[in-house]
């Protein structure tokens, strides 16, 4: 049997036998209203698809089933978002698409979606994608069709607005929270995205992330048999060749920011991942997808997980998620070579390796979405790329990539290097 799923208290998921990730691309990263704001998530989602597709060397004609996540509709066609991904990624008519959603989560629900598709027998080729533009997050009016008073009208920025819990507290805050329940001061935070942000350099500077990014030119247009052509155009006459929001900055630099969610909070603009906006895909495939094609994999999806936690601390999901996972698997801790820890917040993943007692030489080695940013859609996709490429290059079996959820939820997913 190819899976097998569980649910229960400790929350829901599925352990799989004989599921491979083939390769991944993404897009750069693009900072908050810099190169890549002028694209659609469809563009962009479209640009990671066709790039992934070619380094896994399978045909796209051979893809059954398009699973993409997206948090934002940043575009007028937003709703035909996964079946214009798929089509224009050269997926065939008859092959369906799908859009997936659990916020900050999503990238990695869309591997646990895409491996159940592919155990059932429901596919032998899954392409996976997480597109989001969150520059054009759009200033919304929900009550313009009935209506305003006479003077009085209502717009709100879903940008802003959507990082507000309206059950719990806003999203940074719970990182707050977090902290002072686990006692992480100011400093220790701060070092951390310190951290994130050399760890990153160092990353840039021998060339590291060249292998999973596929740059976007200045222009272009996509095009498919009996499609209309997609024109798209950067906002940088440059293109975008490398992720925009990493910067240099110093410990000094760190402690002189403001707290931005709570008075007496550690989360400051330093310490919290980048608003960007960006695209990352995988492909997936069944053993015998593999066998039969003579595929050489990057490597095996092992099992997914997501669990509820308390949306006043959504930010410690994470911690559940990874000790189910283990359970389920009959593994321990220090049977994890690496660990790809979503960087919502400094404070929230450092008081996550706190929680589990995790080596920091660990996690998160080339550097976080603290540096890198974090595409919410988008986000879980390359952390399961670039684990497995992190599991290569330092010769480790198994990995766990893992992200909070807004809301109260964490997911986590098992890789294994093939």
């Amino acid at each position: 049997m190819n899976v097998r799923g569980f649910h229960g208290s400790q929350g829901v998921g599925a352990l799989f036998d004989d599921i491979y990730l083939l390769a991944g691309r993404r897009t750069p990263f693009g900072k908050y209203c810099g190169a890549l704001s002028t694209l659609s998530p469809t563009d962009l989602g479209i640009h990671a698809a066709r790039a992934a597709i070619a380094a896994a060397g399978v045909e796209a004609g051979a893809i059954d089933q398009t699973v993409v996540a997206n948090i934002g509709q940043a575009s007028a066609d937003a709703f035909f978002l996964p079946r214009h991904i798929g089509l224009y990624a050269g997926a065939s008519e008859a092959s369906p698409a799908l859009l997936l959603q659990r916020i900050c989560g999503s990238g990695l629900e869309l591997l646990g979606h895409a491996g159940e598709q592919l155990a059932l027998g429901k596919a032998a080729l899954a392409l996976a994608v997480g597109t989001e533009t969150m520059s054009r997050f759009p200033l919304a009016s929900y009550g313009a069709r009935q209506g305003f008073p006479l003077g009085r009208p209502e717009f709100i920025d879903l940008l802003w607005q959507a990082l507000d819990d309206t059950a719990a507290v806003p999203m940074g805050r719970t990182a707050d929270v977090l902290a002072a329940r686990m006692g992480l001061t100011r400093a220790e935070v701060d070092a951390f995205a310190l951290a994130s942000q050399q760890r990153c350099a160092a990353a840039r500077a021998r060339d590291w992330f060249a292998a999973e990014l596929a740059p976007v030119p200045a222009q272009g247009t996509f095009t498919g048999a009996g499609l209309k052509p997609r024109a798209f155009r950067c906002k940088d006459k440059a293109g975008l060749a490398a992720d925009e929001h990493p910067r240099a900055t110093t410990a000094e630099a760190l402690a002189a920011l403001p707290s931005v969610f709570s008075a007496d909070g550690p989360t400051t603009a330093g310490s919290a991942s980048g608003i960007v906006d960006g695209a990352a895909a995988l492909l997936l495939a069944s053993g015998a997808f593999v066998r039969a094609h003579g595929l050489h994999p990057l490597g095996r999806l092992r099992g997914h997980v997501a669990v509820g936690v308390e949306p006043g601390c959504m930010g410690i999901g994470p911690v559940p998620a990874i000790r189910t996972l283990l359970a389920q698997a009959g593994l321990q801790q220090r049977d994890i070579a690496g660990y790809e820890i979503n960087e919502a917040f400094a404070a929230q993943c450092l008081g996550v390796c706190r929680a589990l007692e995790l080596d920091p030489a660990r996690v998160n080695v080339n550097g976080g979405a603290i540096a890198i940013g974090h595409p919410l859609a988008a986000t879980g996709v390359r952390l399961a790329s670039t684990l497995l490429r992190t599991l290569h290059d330092r010769d480790g079996e198994l990995g766990i990539a893992a992200a909070c959820v807004g809301g109260g939820q964490g997911v986590a997913v098992l890789v294994q290097r093939c």
